[in-house]
C-alpha cells in the first residue's frame, strides 16, 4: 500500500496542517478523526486496515486530515463565536485549501466518513457541500450544533448544524437533487455509549426520510458500542455493501 505524508501552510489557520493518504488509486475519501483526535488515528485504530482491500485492488484512496475540536467543539468554556469562526475557518481550509490540492482532476468528488465526533464533521461538509461530497459513512454520530453549543446559537453554528439547516431546507434548494443522487448511509449501535447519540440519528433519519432523500441507516444491535471494535466491524461492512469487490 502506498502512503505518504503531507504538511503544508494553511491559509485560512494561519498554521501548518498535517495528513496522510493511503493509496494512489481509487474513490478519494476524506476519514476525520473522532473527538479531539489527529490525523493518524484512523490508521492507529485499525479502520486503514478494514479499508486495505479497497485500497489494493485500487479502488479507494483515503485522506486522513487532521482536526482542530480542542479549539471548536470541545472547547466549551472558550467564546463561541470564535469557537465557531474557528470551525468555519477550519471547513475552509478543507474545502477551499486541501481538496483543490488532492484532487486528481478538476471535477472529481469524494466519499466521506468519520466515527462520534468525526460522523459529524463528515455529515456537515456531505451536507453543505454535496457537490464535492458524492457519499457519506456516518457512524455513531451527533448532528446538532446544539450539543457543543447548548447555550448559543448564530448564523454560523445553524451553518453547521445539519438537523437544522435540513430540517429548514426549501423544496427547490438545489442540493436536494444532490443529495437525492448521492449515497447516504448512517450506522450506530445500540449499545454501551450510543444512548447519547441515538436519538440524533433517529432525528436525521426522520428529516431524510421528510425530504424524500434516499439513505441508509443501520441501527445495529444492543451489543454492538460507541467503540473502534464496532466501528471496525461497521465500515467493512459498509464497504462490502456499497462497494463489493
Amino acid at each position: 500500500m502506498n502512503v505518504t505524508y503531507h504538511k503544508w501552510y494553511s491559509q485560512n489557520l494561519n498554521r501548518d496542517m498535517e495528513y496522510k493518504i493511503f493509496g494512489d488509486k481509487g474513490h478519494g475519501m476524506i476519514a476525520f478523526p473522532s473527538q479531539d483526535g489527529r490525523f493518524y488515528d484512523f490508521a492507529d485504530r485499525g479502520m486503514i486496515h478494514e479499508l486495505s482491500p479497497w485500497i489494493e485492488a485500487g479502488r479507494l484512496r483515503v485522506i486522513c486530515v487532521d482536526g482542530i475540536d480542542w479549539e471548536t467543539w470541545s472547547n466549551t468554556g472558550g467564546d463561541n463565536r470564535w469557537r465557531i469562526e474557528q470551525q468555519e475557518r477550519w471547513f475552509h481550509y478543507i474545502v477551499d485549501e486541501l481538496m483543490p490540492n488532492i484532487r486528481y482532476w478538476d471535477q472529481e468528488t469524494f466519499m466521506v466518513t468519520g466515527c462520534s465526533m468525526g460522523a459529524m464533521h463528515a455529515a456537515n461538509f456531505f451536507f453543505r457541500r454535496p457537490d464535492i461530497f458524492d457519499t457519506l459513512i456516518a457512524m455513531s454520530g451527533l448532528y446538532s450544533a446544539s450539543d457543543s453549543f447548548p447555550l448559543y446559537a448564530d448564523e454560523l453554528t445553524y451553518a453547521n448544524s445539519p438537523i437544522d439547516f435540513l430540517r429548514n431546507m426549501p423544496e427547490d434548494h438545489a442540493w436536494l437533487n444532490y443529495y437525492r443522487k448521492n449515497k447516504i448511509v448512517v450506522t450506530i449501535g445500540q449499545g454501551r455509549w450510543e444512548d447519547i447519540t441515538l436519538p440524533s440519528t433517529r432525528e436525521l433519519d426522520t428529516i431524510l426520510c421528510q425530504k424524500g432523500i434516499p439513505a441508509w441507516f443501520d441501527y445495529w444491535g444492543y451489543d454492538s458500542d460507541h467503540d473502534w471494535p464496532w466501528w471496525r466491524k461497521q465500515i467493512r461492512h459498509v464497504m462490502w455493501n456499497i462497494d463489493p469487490l
